[in-house]
């Protein structure tokens, strides 16, 4: 018989599916509801650094005294803190999956310290996302992938737990930075965040949200630097986020070099427990078709190994495919 069971981070899975953060994980009682659909594990919602630090200055009128103001901007954020141990607390209690918490930031100075209390509550793991677009005139070059050094410097000395670094997908050269996360201690990385995409409404003159899911295109970009980074820096686990839609594609991912996908578009459309039940179906049946016992045998059987050839192969490719179509 063949097993499902995959390790990421430290952390043993029954199966390659995460639920990501998101909407459908905010919550001890939706996040118990997974547990139950059969998910390998979950993301709990993030807590964004924006959240707490607009309604912390929003409440902080200058025209008050200074310690009431200053008061007021503490207390919403040990509030807000507070709110997510308390969801930590009570999704362990609620689940028999690993309960991964989730932290959006953008500065590493508030979050060292909470870090801790995130352990101390019980979270398995702890995904940091640092998303954020640089569009600075001054911009001075690799600041931006520093940052998540640092970031993840600063946490890892204050907390034990496995640190998972979910990175966008607007880097030059995803592999040097994911080698430099692996350096100063993260456990694991999840290819790609998805930036909400924007649009504009003709009619009416305004900027508007685009389409807040993702599609099976995006799975595309995720397969190429999972592919290639899982092919030179070992020792660091990988995770697929965005695109995986249909039957096959945690296969994909996980041929790719991946350990396990991060899903949520899909849930939203189709009862969870449904659809974990064919995706482990199809898993297992595809499995058995090619003879693999386990999901470390055939991890990363067809990522890049051969990095120094990747820009001849990718232009080779090009050239083949263009040069046979016809208008």
């Amino acid at each position: 018989m063949n097993t499902v069971k995959t390790t990421f981070a430290g952390l043993e899975l029954k199966n390659p599916i995460i639920i990501s953060s998101s909407g459908l994980t905010d919550s001890a009682d939706k996040n118990r509801r997974l547990s139950e659909a059969g998910a390998g594990a979950i993301v709990l919602k993030s807590l964004f650094e924006e959240q707490i630090m607009m309604e912390a200055d929003w409440l902080g009128d200058p025209n008050m005294y200074p310690e009431g103001s200053d008061y007021l901007v503490e207390y919403v954020r040990l509030h807000k803190l507070g709110e997510y141990l308390t969801l930590i607390r009570q999704s362990k209690e609620a689940c028999t999956i690993p309960v991964i918490a989730s932290i959006n930031c953008y500065h590493d100075a508030e979050w060292t310290d909470f870090a801790k209390q995130i352990e101390e509550a019980g979270a398995d793991a702890l995904e940091i996302n640092i998303l954020a677009l640089q569009t600075d005139l001054q911009y001075q070059y690799g600041a931006f992938e520093q940052r998540h050094i640092d970031i993840l410097s600063r946490i890892k000395k204050a907390t034990t737990l496995p640190v998972i670094m979910k990175l966008g997908d607007n880097f030059t050269n995803p592999v040097a930075l994911i080698d430099q996360l692996h350096a100063n201690g993260a456990a694991a990385v999840v290819l790609f965040n998805r930036f909400y995409q924007p649009d504009i409404d003709i009619e009416k003159l305004k900027q508007t949200v685009g389409d807040i899911f993702t599609t099976e295109a995006n799975l595309a970009r995720a397969l190429r630097w999972t592919g290639i980074a899982s092919g030179v820096v070992n020792g660091i686990d990988y995770a697929v986020s965005g695109g995986v839609h249909t039957l096959g594609g945690i296969v994909k991912a996980i041929l790719a070099g991946a350990s396990a996908v991060e899903m949520c578009s899909a849930f939203y459309h189709k009862n969870p427990k449904s659809l974990v039940e064919e995706y482990i179906t199809f898993l297992q049946a595809w499995m058995q078709r090619h003879g693999m016992q386990s999901i470390e045998q055939f991890k990363g059987m067809l990522n890049t190994k051969d990095v120094q050839g990747i820009n001849t192969f990718e232009r080779t490719q090009f050239m083949k495919y263009f040069s046979s179509k016809e208008l």
